[in-house]
């Protein structure tokens, strides 16, 4: 009989079946309750239709108001019930993401740190560039992810060129996705793309709407240049109305661009396109071949078109191509299109041979409003307005002022000049009292005939050898007049920096432009007036601004400081800052009439000329500018009548206008020292804000300074042109208080 087990057996044993139950035991609980707390990462896409909203473009920024606003409408919606949305006006695109396994924070950490988005909206007029982290100084990033969500603008489509591409070979390891969507759904996949493509041949995508998405994805190993992809002008366009632009418009659009715009409205509607501004550069050729706008089957604009040039055709459909070379690039161009029933292309107004469309009251006005003067034939003429012989109607105070109006001579037949008026030998009249003062008032000169007088008095230029030159604007000419060279001493001014060609209707100005402009202020305040730079030391501007007022003492030197230049108003550290050693006010100023309105003031240190800081030239005493005279003026005034003053310098072009007319149309407070310049059917002035500052003239390739801002009746309005000091009846006296 054999024996039993022994204690030690025993114990053996129940430590074992012991450890078995443990281990099963955890095995469960693990299993049951461990295993409950792992979580797979799962992220779903999609996108939902709101039908009561319009998109406005702060829904792209997601800590706006408005997107929290509607989000937690919606949110709220689909709490209480959830049903397929399937039209509206705002889409909204959603992710939903779940946490990660415990333990598997680095990891995750690595993964933010490594994924970036990125939102672009795509303006019709604007190229939008996207380029791959890092590029071009540095390949992209190992083990990253990035999006780039692209949207338009209502009924416009997208169009992505990709200009350089260089990724990986095998799309395994790094890739490129397009999506016709906001949201990574492989149905809307377009492409999936690695390796090579040649600039000669770039990779090209058009979405079916105005959205799409862009993904790059890269693994750890042999990371690559990258891409660049240009988000191209022009697009789709639809509805009754609606405005595109030339790329970066109103400032200068890039060389080797092309873009299109499609336009369809309703059928049975016709489309009108109108250009507000038109400057598109002809090059050196000065026809359309190099820069130019092409209504396709219709007409082809380049240069500088008429404000609001309009283009009609007959059809539904337009499609609109803007192309610019290698070479000259300029401002280009704004154009907003409507469509017009083809029985009625103008409702209510008259349709000039041009197609544009004028109110009716500017028919047979005196003015062309129409810009082919369509509006202004066959005139039957009401008795305040001259009737000319080839039909058109003039303004009665044109009438005898010695420029021919009409064209064919009416308004200057018959003429005969009033009281206190003197009668030149081509019957123009001028006023008595510019007989023999040493200017050409008459167009003929013959006010100046027979004129007894000391030819070197301070209306004429007298040499430093004594001789006395009559012949008009004889400085920096480049013809020594005087023998002694003094005539063209001092030419070192009045040269712009470039060439390219608070303004009411003017247009921003290049930098340096205008070196010799000078930016007054009162310490520690805006902008106030305006000054131009006659020599290291000197400025011209104009005596109403230095006069004082019940609060600040404008006159004292110790009021102001002046900034040289400058260009834009926000960047003041960046100009030459001077203080104000004197001001000389003109002695004969007149606060109620303006008359001698000049001031001059000395800088307490000299400037050191450069291209942004230089002189303008100053003219001769015997300067004469006729009347229909190009100038320009600038500054940094309102650019509307009553509204605020200009960040950026403008400027704009006038035109002289007659002192007869101009004394009629400003009721008589005209004198000789004034200038009158501007377009009279408005629009375009100097304004507040701009006083003080320059009305120069170009003239033997200099600028000169023709004209002080001086007054107004308003801005830009109709019949009131902007006046101006002129400068040359003050020439003795500068030179008599700064010696320049």
């Amino acid at each position: 009989k054999k024996r039993g087990p022994g204690k030690v057996g025993i114990i053996v044993a129940v430590v074992t079946l012991a450890a078995v139950l443990a281990l099963i035991i955890g095995l469960l609980v693990w299993h049951f309750h461990c295993k409950s707390d792992l979580k797979s990462q799962k992220i779903y896409t999609g996108s939902l239709r709101i039908t009561n909203q319009v998109f406005v473009d702060a829904y792209e920024n997601s800590d706006s108001a408005e997107f929290k606003e509607l989000a937690n409408q919606v949110m709220a919606q689909v709490r209480t019930k959830f049903k397929l949305i399937c039209f509206g006006s705002v889409i909204a695109y959603y992710e939903s993401e779940f946490a990660v396994p415990a333990g598997q924070e680095a990891a995750v950490d690595q993964a933010v740190n490594t994924s970036m988005r990125f939102t672009q909206h795509a303006k019709s007029s604007a190229e939008k560039i996207i380029t791959s982290p890092g590029f071009p100084d540095k390949p992209y990033a190992p083990d990253s992810f990035v999006q780039w969500q692209l949207r338009g603008d209502p009924g416009h489509v997208l169009k992505l060129s990709f200009d350089t591409f260089n990724l990986e070979e095998n799309c395994s390891n790094d890739f490129v996705r397009v999506y016709d969507s906001l949201v990574a759904v492989d149905k809307h996949l377009m492409e999936e793309e690695c390796g090579f493509y040649s600039p000669s041949n770039p990779l090209t995508f058009i979405s079916s709407r105005n959205v799409m998405l862009v993904t790059l994805v890269t693994n750890k190993e042999e990371n690559f240049p990258g891409f660049r992809a240009q988000l191209a002008c022009g697009g789709k366009l639809s509805g009754t109305s609606g405005s595109f632009k030339s790329p970066n418009f109103p400032s200068y659009y890039p060389p080797n661009k092309t873009c299109q715009w499609d336009i369809e409205v309703p059928d049975g509607k016709y489309i009108k396109l109108r250009f507000p501004k038109f400057m598109v550069s002809t090059g050196s050729l000065n026809h359309c071949s190099e820069d130019y706008v092409q209504i396709v089957g219709k007409s082809t604009l380049c240069g500088q078109q008429p404000a609001n040039t309009m283009v009609t055709v007959n059809s539904n459909k337009m499609t609109v191509v803007f192309k610019s070379d290698s070479s000259q690039v300029d401002r280009g161009f704004n154009a907003t299109y409507e469509v017009f029933e083809p029985t009625d292309p103008c409702p209510d107004k008259f349709q000039c041979d041009n197609k544009r469309c004028v109110n009716p009251s500017l028919r047979c006005d005196g003015w062309n409003d129409c810009g082919d003067s369509t509006d202004e034939r066959n005139c039957k003429c009401d008795a305040s307005m001259i009737q000319c012989r080839n039909g058109f109607c003039k303004p009665m105070f044109w009438r005898c002022d010695g420029v021919n109006d009409c064209g064919d001579d009416t308004d200057e037949l018959n003429c005969g000049c009033k009281s206190g008026e003197f009668q030149c030998k081509n019957n123009q009249c001028v006023s008595e009292k510019l007989k023999c003062d040493g200017n050409r008032d008459c167009k003929d000169g013959s006010d100046e005939d027979g004129c007894s007088r000391d030819m070197c008095k301070d209306s004429t230029f007298m040499c430093s050898n004594g001789k006395c030159i009559t012949k008009p604007n004889p400085m920096c000419d480049g013809q020594d007049d005087c023998g002694d060279g003094s005539d063209e001493s001092n030419c070192n001014c009045g040269k712009k920096a470039y060439t390219k060609s608070r303004i009411v209707g003017g247009q921003d100005a290049d930098v340096s432009e205008f070196p010799w402009q000078v930016s007054l202020h009162v310490k520690n305040t805006p902008h106030v007036c305006g000054a131009s730079i006659i020599s290291e030391q000197w400025l011209v501007t104009a005596a109403h601004c230095v006069q004082d007022d019940a609060k600040i003492k404008y006159s004292q030197p110790g009021t102001w400081e002046a900034y040289l230049g400058l260009h834009t108003q926000k960047e003041k550290p960046k100009s030459t800052k001077r203080l104000i050693k004197q001001i000389i006010p003109h002695k004969n100023y007149n606060s109620y009439t303006y008359d001698n309105d000049i001031a001059l003031m000395e800088l307490d240190s000299p400037v050191t000329f450069s291209e942004t800081i230089r002189p303008i030239c100053l003219p001769a005493a015997t300067d004469v500018y006729p009347a229909g005279e190009t100038v320009t003026i600038s500054g940094w005034g309102a650019t509307r009548e009553g509204g605020g003053g200009a960040t950026v310098l403008q400027k704009a072009n006038v035109r002289i206008i007659n002192s007869t007319v101009c004394d009629e149309l400003m009721s008589g407070q005209i004198t000789s020292r004034m200038t009158c310049a501007g377009v009279l059917s408005g629009g375009v002035d100097a304004c507040q804000g701009d006083s003080g500052g320059p009305m120069s003239i170009f003239s033997n390739e200099r600028m000169y300074l023709a004209g002080v801002v001086s007054w107004g009746d308003g801005c830009a309005r109709r019949n009131k042109p902007g006046i101006y000091t002129n400068v040359p009846k003050f020439r003795a006296w500068i030179k008599e208080k700064t010696g320049v």
